[in-house]
């Protein structure tokens, strides 16, 4: 992906939009941290959260317009244009003190970010493709995260450094740490220039036209809801991730007043530093899921985040340690990638491209109404004079439903997540030839049986799910049935042979893929037995097509009947190697089928 013309630029410039952004909400939110307390701060810091929020939603219909009608890349350029200027304004209002100036800008520079936002996240699909757009979301969040991670330590550790104890007004704090402004100026001038070099990767001019009248009376506004709504699936993960950002901003919000009232904590760059961890976290969990997304979007991974971050958010009031905080901080990080990196894919790969940026300014609109209406919870909680304690497990409870929100759609796909992480965690595993099995058209797979988990390593890069004909004395064991049955396999006995071939069938003719092994058993001495011919009884139409494999490396192995005397180190992965040969007709004969993947494991061997 990195080899693309326009990626390496694209992510500089990705950079550097958020360190400027966050830059000045650092500085703002640092100043509040040190002249007020309590519930005080506590509304403050929602609010100038809200700030940034607010445009998102006042844009929605403009944002998603300019993304769909002009290239993308050029509403970045202009972007970044806008944010000089505007942090040039910033950087005077620093050196004047005007603190309420320098808070109100926040705004502005808010909505450069909020006309700027569907253009670049729409980009990624048009500047990586289909086939990268899971690592291409997976790097967009990272190289977002560095930036945040790296701006909070680099404005905090200078803000600390220039302000001393002896100023207690916003006007003198200000006043002292203006210098800093010239870093948001620099930054904004070199994303400017940089996004003025990004290729042009509009396919097809769009001759839309925007009626401002539509807009204010908010015709737009329904229009373009219905379009994000038309899919299921899409609106349903705007939801979730809607959710998880206001989980997200409450708890940003709530834990510099909770560290210094209940932990005594009164560092702003150690709190900040704490709560930078979740953005270090959400680096490594982006990494991860986009190893895991090699193939398709793994969307198991969800699941697995909603739960991490409901027990992380539960377990935070009960931890009197800033070391075990930013522990939790950082799995925080690493459950929230688990669900950002492959909802955000999801949302881009299923959008169509000429409603590509009406979605995404969407997915910012519905997220933003939500942050805004929990921040504004908060703030009232707070104004009362609510426990940050009390907020912790509010959003706790938020969180169980997002785990029930996703759980109804994604747990399959869980399942094999958990699957897939623990196997490669001993193995390792290299495909050859996967551009063989056709996406769209029936598919018999057929090939050798080594060991009991030749079934996961056949699934694990394959998007679409495969229809496993097994034994019928181990499909009715009572713990497995459940299970199996849920994932579609397909019992089959000596009994049961014509009702197993029919069904088999039947799911060929729609289309499906379905494997079976015509050894019949598990290899015992890591040679081919005779092939058995039932498979010849299957009728799956004239378009399916056989794709045989031929697994090599499980031989030997824990997982194998034949464990051949050899022991696995546990510091180094078994490799194995799966390799699909060319499709060919499905009336091939069981000796024919057994030469061509003896051919393919001589080739092994």
């Amino acid at each position: 992906m990195f080899a693309l013309t326009g990626v390496l630029n694209y992510l500089i410039v990705v950079f550097l939009n958020a360190f400027t952004d966050l830059g000045h909400k650092i500085i703002i939110q640092n100043t509040i941290f040190k002249v007020y307390d309590s519930s005080e701060q506590i509304i403050l810091t929602a609010i100038i959260n809200a700030m940034i929020l607010l445009p998102f939603i006042l844009v929605f219909s403009p944002s998603g317009f300019l993304a769909d009608r002009f290239a993308k890349h050029t509403i970045m350029k202009h972007s970044a244009a806008f944010a000089v200027v505007i942090t040039l304004f910033i950087t005077f209002s620093y050196y004047q003190g005007w603190f309420l100036f320098a808070f109100l800008m926040t705004f502005l520079l808010a909505l450069q970010s909020a006309i700027y936002s569907p253009a670049k996240y729409g980009y990624i699909k048009e500047l990586v493709g289909e086939k990268f757009i899971t690592q291409g979301n997976g790097a967009v969040q990272a190289v977002t995260i560095v930036a945040i991670l790296g701006g909070i330590i680099f404005y905090s550790a200078f803000f600390e450094s220039m302000v001393a104890d002896n100023f207690h007004t916003n006007e003198d704090i200000l006043k002292e740490i203006a210098p800093l402004g010239w870093f948001l100026v620099f930054g904004s001038i070199i994303e400017w220039f940089l996004a003025s070099k990004l290729p042009n990767k509009m396919l097809k001019l769009s001759y839309k036209k925007f009626d401002f009248k539509k807009y204010i009376k908010g015709d737009y506004l329904l229009k373009n809801l219905k379009i994000t709504k038309r899919k299921p699936e899409i609106f349903e993960a705007i939801l979730a991730l809607s959710i998880l950002w206001s989980i997200s901003q409450v708890i940003l919000a709530i834990f510099g007043e909770y560290a210094k009232s209940q932990l005594g904590v009164t560092n702003a760059l150690v709190v900040q530093g704490v709560m930078a961890l979740a953005g270090f976290g959400i680096v490594l969990g982006s990494v991860v899921v986009s190893i895991y997304s090699k193939y398709f979007i793994n969307l198991g991974y969800i699941v697995l985040g909603a739960f991490g971050i409901t027990i992380v958010v539960f377990i935070v009031p009960y931890t009197a340690s800033m070391a075990i905080n930013a522990f939790l901080f950082l799995l925080f990080g690493v459950f929230t990638a688990f669900i950002i990196v492959p909802l955000n894919a999801q949302i881009q790969y299923l959008a169509p491209s000429v409603h590509l940026g009406t979605i995404l300014a969407g997915n910012n609109f519905i997220q933003n109404i939500f942050m805004f209406t929990f921040l504004s919870i908060t703030t009232i909680f707070a104004y009362f004079g609510m426990d940050s304690e009390v907020l912790f497990y509010i959003m706790g409870f938020v969180g169980i439903y997002l785990i029930y929100l996703v759980y109804k759609r994604y747990s399959y796909m869980a399942v094999w997540a958990i699957f897939t992480f623990l196997f490669c965690i001993r193995y390792k595993v290299e495909y050859k030839g996967l551009e063989n099995i056709p996406k769209n058209q029936a598919v018999l797979l057929l090939g050798n049986h080594v060991s009991w988990l030749d079934w996961l390593i056949l699934q694990m890069p394959i998007k679409k799910r495969i229809n496993f004909m097994m034994d019928k004395d181990i499909y009715n064991y009572k713990i497995l049935t459940p299970v199996l049955k849920k994932g579609n396999v397909i019992p089959i006995s000596s009994k049961s042979f014509k009702d197993s071939m029919i069904e088999a069938s039947n799911r060929l003719k729609n289309s499906e893929i379905v494997a079976l092994y015509p050894e019949g058993e598990i290899s015992i001495d890591n040679n081919l037995s005779k092939f058995k011919s039932g498979y010849e009884k299957l009728d799956g139409g004239d378009d399916c097509l056989i794709v045989p494999y031929f697994i090599d490396g499980m031989f030997g192995s824990l997982f194998a009947k034949n464990k051949n005397n050899q022991h696995d180190s546990m510091l180094k992965r078994r490799v194995i190697s799966v390799e699909f040969e060319k499709p060919i007709l499905n009336n091939i004969k069981a000796d024919e089928l057994q030469k061509i993947i003896q051919k393919l494991k001589d080739k092994k061997d």
